[in-house]
């Protein structure tokens, strides 16, 4: 008799193993090799197996036409931003964000937004009734004739009503609840993941179709599903935003036909998200300035946002708490650490809470300097000047270093009204300052205080 094989796969990343493991080697993800049954295994070796086909055949680089991508406007400006211009026929995108963030809402607006210019949009939904979408959809003003609503789990279905009717867009809501009859796993399994997306691909680019899937998120925030989920896909994006606040971010972490790192800001309104339009004073009221408030301009993509940083210096009972709402932990405890050597602060006896309003997540280390001048405000109980800006990464030495873009952000803080910049010795050298603007530069955090 023939030894059983067996085959143990990870749910977390799509990794394989002949024995089970208590972490994946992969991923390193606990406890989530799952045993693979035989119908699991055959079409696992069946899809691994598969000849390729003979017709396509290399081509040398000089003999290969160059096309401009083509696209077309999704109704939606901020939307157009974060895709590179516009969506791509054939594209395949990812969209992640949190239960309630305004996924299927945002795609839902996008979908009216195209059936409206008499584009056919098939919107297919696995958790929700075409009732429960038709009800979002008044609420939000869409009712076009071109847009078709179709509640189905089964992927082989899906295929059919394409073959059937020409559509110029599809929508899934989610891609873990469609499921492939031929494999025999339920919806969401890593597996299912994998298969359901690469049958949407294969359609996607041979249809030339545009494809939008949304896709849930662990409680780590990253994608669920298998990690070749995000390698397989065009273009991944993620929602953010707090449930405090009616602004949401909508960023582009990897994207084949345009740039990465793009951010698309839009509006929560009882009709729906909308652009956010012009950003001035969204994130900062100069009026209402305070001891322990700093201004800075960062870089979200392309665009510039001035932004007010928030710190509360207060004295401590028992350990320091140290908390940032927006901005790194450990680079607060490293400006921290930095501000006690070398201005000798007994920050170590205080409580240090900084914020960044709105709602942002800062990833842009120019906005230290700004940090720091918020710290200390607060510590000395000093308001600083509302016309004026912090720019510059502060290093473990105490050195202000140069930012990028310089110039980018103050023409945004001109235009914002700001009549001064702190900035970086030297690092305008190679900037175009604008006129009528006060610059003060300073190399060392020391010298400036």
């Amino acid at each position: 008799m023939a030894k059983k094989k067996t085959l143990f796969e990870c749910q977390a990343c799509g990794f394989t193993s002949i024995r089970w493991m208590g972490k994946c080697t992969s991923c390193g993800t606990w406890d989530s090799m799952v045993e693979l049954n035989a119908d699991q295994i055959a079409y696992l070796e069946k899809s691994q197996t598969q000849s390729p086909s003979t017709q396509n055949r290399p081509l040398a680089l000089p003999q290969i036409e160059e096309r401009q991508v083509e696209r077309f406007g999704s109704g939606s400006s901020e939307m157009d931003l974060v895709l590179g211009g516009g969506i791509v026929p054939g594209s395949l995108v990812l969209i992640g964000g949190a239960p309630g963030i305004g996924k299927s809402t945002l795609l839902l607006k996008i979908a009216g937004n195209l059936a409206r210019e008499g584009k056919r949009v098939l919107y297919v939904s696995g958790e929700e009734s075409v009732g429960q979408i038709k009800l979002r959809a008044q609420r939000m003003g869409v009712n076009e004739k071109d847009l078709f609503l179709l509640s189905e789990i089964d992927i082989s279905a899906v295929t059919s009503r394409l073959n059937e009717d020409a559509y110029e867009l599809l929508i899934v809501d989610s891609v873990q609840t469609l499921y492939s009859p031929e494999l025999p796993s339920a919806p969401g399994s890593v597996a299912q993941v994998r298969a359901v997306t690469f049958e949407l691909m294969h359609i996607a680019k041979a249809q030339r179709l545009p494809i939008f899937l949304i896709g849930h998120i662990t409680k780590e925030g990253a994608i669920a599903g298998p990690r070749i989920l995000e390698h397989m896909v065009d273009t991944v994006l993620y929602f953010e935003g707090e449930s405090r606040t009616q602004l949401r971010l909508l960023r582009s972490f990897k994207n084949r036909f345009g740039a990465t790192n793009e951010t698309g800001i839009f509006e929560m309104r009882r009709e729906g998200l909308i652009d956010a339009g012009t950003l001035a004073k969204r994130f900062f009221d100069k009026e209402q300035l305070k001891a322990g408030s700093a201004l800075t301009v960062v870089l979200e993509g392309s665009r510039p946002i001035v932004i007010e940083i928030q710190a509360l210096v207060a004295e401590a009972y028992g350990h320091a708490k140290r908390s940032a709402t927006g901005f790194e932990n450990n680079r607060l405890s490293m400006l921290l650490a930095l501000l006690e050597k070398k201005l000798e602060l007994p920050l170590g006896t205080y409580d240090v809470y900084v914020n960044v309003t709105g709602g942002i997540r800062l990833n842009d280390p120019s906005a230290d300097l700004a940090v720091i001048a918020a710290i200390l405000s607060s510590f000395k109980e000093r308001e600083l000047s509302a016309k004026s800006i912090f720019l510059g990464e502060v290093s473990l030495t105490g050195e202000v270093r140069p930012v990028t873009q310089l110039d980018l952000r103050l023409k945004e803080a001109q235009a914002q009204g700001f009549e001064k910049a702190i900035v970086p010795k030297n690092g305008t050298i190679d900037v175009k300052t604008p006129k009528l603007f006060a610059i003060e530069e300073v190399s060392k955090i020391i010298e400036w205080l």
